[in-house]
């Protein structure tokens, strides 16, 4: 088994390679993401999302969810002039492959020959749309290898012997894809099939999906996100980076910050104005997802994200020796040894910082957004893989509720869509979505921006 293992992760890392670097965003990018269910979802997309919000504060953007769930590429190539085209994206990320390769399928006698003729149908309806990605030469695009339907874990049902390999061989095309043209590339499916292997060595239950094997829970999202961000070259970037001589009352490093009013006080204590340019990026421990108990904080165990993205660091060297408290804003955040200072301490593991708080408004904002985002993905949803079908596509009309109502008694898909459509059926509902859509985007643009904080470092008496 070990043998077998070692093998594998092998012939993945030779497949992962290094991600080709994707240009990182640029302000004023709309960038839609375009994908089947787990797009969908919205969370990976969010993620990246409050990254740029908290990292770039005045580099504003504009995300949308372009996911439909169960969705081929076929069907993405087939609503792209009526869902993606009219966001006038200046960038496209693209993925697909779940739902190309099937499900039952792999348990006939015949799953071979029917996972090359689904190949080979996916192969030519991405053709399709890649045609019309080239007909976009000022849209960048960026292919993403999609997250891994996860084989080797120990769980019950849906279980497909065979599908992973057949998700590969899509992978070689869009890869070749990016390749040909030029496009950004970023995997998810191999370094997130190399993190189940190795977990799956500890717990054999263990999966960056759930029991579907198929959806990421938010731990999965979220690693996704990274995987991303570090495509795109963002892994090396401090939230700040402080470092105070106390001894000689200078400043030796302020990297993505300014240091101010650095003034002594009695006792060897020091005080300064600190002015963050970014802000920490706050974990989240709630399970989000319907269905899956995994929370975005069960990732943090599994990537090096507080060393690479997420480092707000401390430094005060030449204390006395003692034990020292930090004051933020005349906020107590905690007490440390003048050793342990001058090692230095990541204040974005702390969640008792006034940035982490001003992070967390920026977060739950988000969070309101995305919500909102998903009513507007729900209609599309019924659109797109319901009504169009049927002749009915974008008739809202009392005709289309009865036929929605209707259906919704023997198809589970629409039936969870049916109330959200009685809403947004009408045009006004559905434009006020997107107003406050807006308007609490304009609140995160707000909100995120920096603040200097008074910072105070004073001796605890024995």
């Amino acid at each position: 088994m070990k043998k077998a293992l070692v093998l594998f992760l092998t012939i993945l890392t030779a497949g992962m390679t290094a991600n080709a670097q994707t240009q990182p965003f640029k302000t004023g990018d709309r960038i839609a993401f375009i994908g089947n269910s787990i797009t969908e979802q919205g969370y990976y997309e969010s993620y990246i999302w409050l990254y740029y919000m908290l990292h770039f504060p005045n580099r504003r953007i504009t995300i949308f969810n372009k996911g439909i769930g169960g969705d081929v590429v076929k069907q993405m190539y087939e609503r792209f002039d009526d869902d993606v085209a009219p966001a006038n994206p200046t960038v496209i990320c693209l993925t697909f492959g779940m739902n190309d390769t099937g499900y039952y399928e792999f348990l006939a006698a015949n799953a071979d020959s029917t996972a090359k003729v689904r190949i080979d149908r996916s192969h030519h309806y991405f053709d399709l749309l890649a045609d019309k990605l080239k007909a976009m030469p000022n849209v960048r695009k960026i292919m993403i290898a999609g997250s891994p339907y996860d084989e080797t874990a120990k769980l019950k049902g849906n279980y497909f012997p065979g599908k992973s390999k057949a998700m590969e061989q899509i992978i070689g095309i869009q890869q070749q894809a990016a390749t040909d043209n030029h496009w950004g590339w970023v995997d998810f499916f191999h370094p997130m099939t190399e993190i189940d292997l190795r977990e799956q060595q500890k717990d054999s239950a263990f999966t960056l999906t759930g029991t579907d094997r198929i959806h990421p829970g938010n731990h999965g999202h979220f690693v996704m996100a990274w995987l991303f961000l570090k495509a795109q070259g963002l892994d090396a970037l401090p939230v700040a980076d402080i470092s105070i001589d106390a001894g000689h009352l200078h400043t030796d490093r302020e990297a993505n910050c300014r240091i101010t009013n650095l003034t002594p006080l009695t006792g060897g204590n020091i005080r300064f104005d600190y002015l963050p340019s970014s802000l920490p990026f706050p974990v989240d421990t709630v399970a989000r997802l319907w269905g899956n108990p995994h929370r975005q904080s069960e990732a943090i165990g599994l990537i090096p994200f507080y060393s690479s993205f997420n480092r707000e660091m401390l430094r005060i060297t030449n204390l006395a020796q003692g034990n020292y408290e930090l004051t933020i804003d005349s906020r107590k955040i905690g007490a440390w040894t003048a050793a342990k200072l001058g090692q230095g301490i990541n204040l974005a593991k702390l969640t008792n910082t006034p940035e982490y708080d001003q992070a967390m408004s920026v977060l739950q904002l988000n969070e309101e957004r995305m919500a909102l985002e998903s009513k507007l993905r729900a209609y599309y949803w019924l659109q797109f893989d319901y009504l169009r079908d049927i002749g009915l596509k974008f008739k809202d009309g009392d005709a289309t509720s009865d036929s929605v109502n209707t259906t919704s008694s023997k198809n589970w898909a629409v039936a969870s869509k049916r109330d959200n459509y009685r809403a947004a059926r009408y045009p006004a509902v559905r434009a006020a979505w997107q107003k406050e859509m807006d308007l609490l985007i304009n609140e995160i643009y707000t909100v995120n921006q920096p603040k200097t904080h008074l910072v105070e470092i004073k001796k605890i008496p024995e």
